[in-house]
């Protein structure tokens, strides 16, 4: 796709956000508002909500200024490592625990690249691991288990 007065990437991205952003928006009037000093639970989506319409309609606008280029390649490698890391942290994470699970969800994602060698990718995996521990429980002080019952512990 090569169009000489827009860039078709932007504005693709700018009606997809456009339209994710609308959908929640609909989707959380459903829910009690409340006010800016009372927030409901429909107040933060909504708010997120509007700011995705905002930066799509900003990415809309830059498409109709800018001559873009032609739509590259698919990244199948890329999809086929990193959209299954937060799914398999997602099924994980309860029975293996958050240290498992973020490890191999990490060491999983940084396959990705193909430049990517097997020894950076345990370092990699190991300190994202680290610092997840560090901000997530003692930081942040959030009650998960660190290892789960899959484990044995």
């Amino acid at each position: 796709m090569r169009s000489s007065k827009f860039d078709t990437t932007n504005l693709l991205c700018g009606l997809l956000f456009i339209g994710l952003g609308l959908f929640f928006a609909i989707q959380s009037l459903t829910l009690d508002l409340g006010t800016a000093f009372r927030m409901g639970p429909g107040y933060f989506p909504l708010i997120l909500a509007c700011a995705l319409i905002q930066f799509g309609g900003i990415i809309l606008v830059q498409s109709l200024r800018i001559e873009g280029e032609a739509i590259g390649h698919i990244a199948w490698r890329g999809m086929l490592f990193i959209l299954p890391a937060p799914i398999f942290f997602g099924l994980t994470v309860r029975g293996l625990g958050f240290v498992p699970a973020i490890f191999l969800a990490a060491l999983i994602a940084s396959f990705a690249s193909s430049k990517m060698k097997p020894l950076t990718a345990l370092v990699l995996s190991f300190c994202l691991t680290i610092f997840s521990i560090l901000v997530f429980s003692y930081g942040l002080g959030l009650p998960f288990r660190r290892f789960g019952p899959w484990l044995g512990f």
